[in-house]
């Protein structure tokens, strides 16, 4: 199912034309028992009736990368078996030029996902150094009102797109303040030695994570300065400055007494959020139209793309994104993409709105969990 390529390892530096995602295969998948979609180009368009599996293949697209994927479901609710009772597997296979890509829940193991790299076990998250794998879905719509949780989930899914190592850094961040809140909130007084360890930790990991997060604000912000203000809204982004792990590290020693009264930990970037304003209007972004909101996020996916190198290829899952834009802003879109080197899947109920990248694309139409090529 995987293949057989070259070692397993960092990829090389490649220029982006010949490396791709293609062959993509979901075996038992969402509601696909065995979809394969070859031929991929740098457009890539799912049509077909709500319901039909179209995100699902998005879905386990974006499983080729860190993280629980653009749903961020539960393994379990993953596989087809999951309608008719617990347990059961799936698999997810790409290859990248010459190297094979996969991820799979063994039956015998639902709760565990398997990555493999060339046939070899590798981890998810040296994922990341083999694709650079961003997307936009109709559930974002909602970040700039949603809690700053999603939002700096937002910030790290994009920061991890342009560093494979972000991954790191987080989930060492989280491991250490799960098990801080947990000493915190106990009966017993907590072990000082064990909380110097701990913050420790927080402080070397919350730092990188917090300067990983504002450098890329930062740069988001200067590239959509640059941008042309319409069609698209032009949003305005501000991040807290990142402190020093030496100054993270003595705000959590000092913050002890009153971190226990409240059973958890109040500094570091899990506290942090992102600001987006409307800048034409100085209006908060949670204040601003559904439309403009749209736009806006829009236009923060698009700087992001502009930001990365070609050291490894980049892909952007697009959900439905073509469907509630007036021609116009689709013309803009699609020329935005054939400017910016990347692969883009889309999807959408129909051709029509995709007329105008059409002919350059691979199509194929999903219908209830199976997928036909159609050009």
């Amino acid at each position: 199912m995987f293949g057989i390529g070259r070692g397993v390892g960092a990829p090389a530096t490649l220029p982006y034309a010949p490396m791709m995602l293609d062959r993509v295969i979901l075996e038992d998948f969402r509601n696909h028992a065995a979809s394969a979609l070859g031929g991929a180009g740098r457009f890539n368009l799912l049509v077909g009736d709500n319901g039909a599996g179209k995100t699902n293949v998005l879905e386990a697209i974006s499983l080729l990368a860190p993280g629980r994927g653009l749903r961020r479901a539960a393994l379990s609710e993953m596989s087809r078996g999951h309608a008719i009772g617990p347990g059961g597997g799936f698999a997810v296979s790409a290859r990248l030029g010459e190297v094979a890509l996969g991820t799979a829940v063994r039956t015998a193991q639902p709760g565990r996902r398997v990555v493999h790299v060339n046939g070899a076990e590798s981890s998810a998250g040296r994922l990341a150094e083999w694709l650079s794998l961003a997307w936009l879905t109709p559930a974002m719509d909602r970040l700039f009102t949603d809690s700053a949780g999603a939002r700096r989930r937002f910030l790290d899914r994009l920061a991890l797109a342009l560093d494979p190592g972000h991954a790191g850094h987080a989930a060492r961040y989280e491991a250490a303040l799960r098990e801080r809140n947990r000493l915190l909130g106990g009966e017993a007084e907590p072990d000082p030695a064990w909380l110097d360890a701990l913050e420790a930790q927080l402080a070397e990991t919350g730092a990188a994570l917090g300067a990983a997060r504002a450098s890329l604000v930062a740069r988001l912000d200067e590239a959509l300065r640059e941008a042309p203000e319409q069609p698209f809204a032009r949003p305005s982004l501000c991040y807290p400055a990142a402190p020093s792990a030496d100054a993270l590290r003595a705000a959590l020693s000092a913050g002890r007494r009153r971190d226990r009264a409240v059973g958890r930990t109040l500094d570091g970037p899990h506290r942090d959020d992102l600001a987006v304003s409307l800048a034409a209007k100085d209006r908060a972004a949670a204040e601003c139209s559904t439309g403009e909101q749209k736009a806006m996020l829009i236009a923060i996916v698009l700087a992001h793309a502009s930001l990365g190198d070609n050291a490894r290829p980049r892909v952007l899952l697009l959900d439905e994104v073509a469907a509630h834009l007036d021609p116009l802003r689709r013309a803009a879109l699609f020329e935005r993409l054939r400017e910016t080197p990347g692969q883009y899947w889309l999807t959408g109920t129909e051709l029509a709105p995709f007329a105008e990248i059409a002919a350059e694309a691979a199509v194929w139409r999903v219908s209830d969990g199976a997928v036909e090529r159609l050009s």
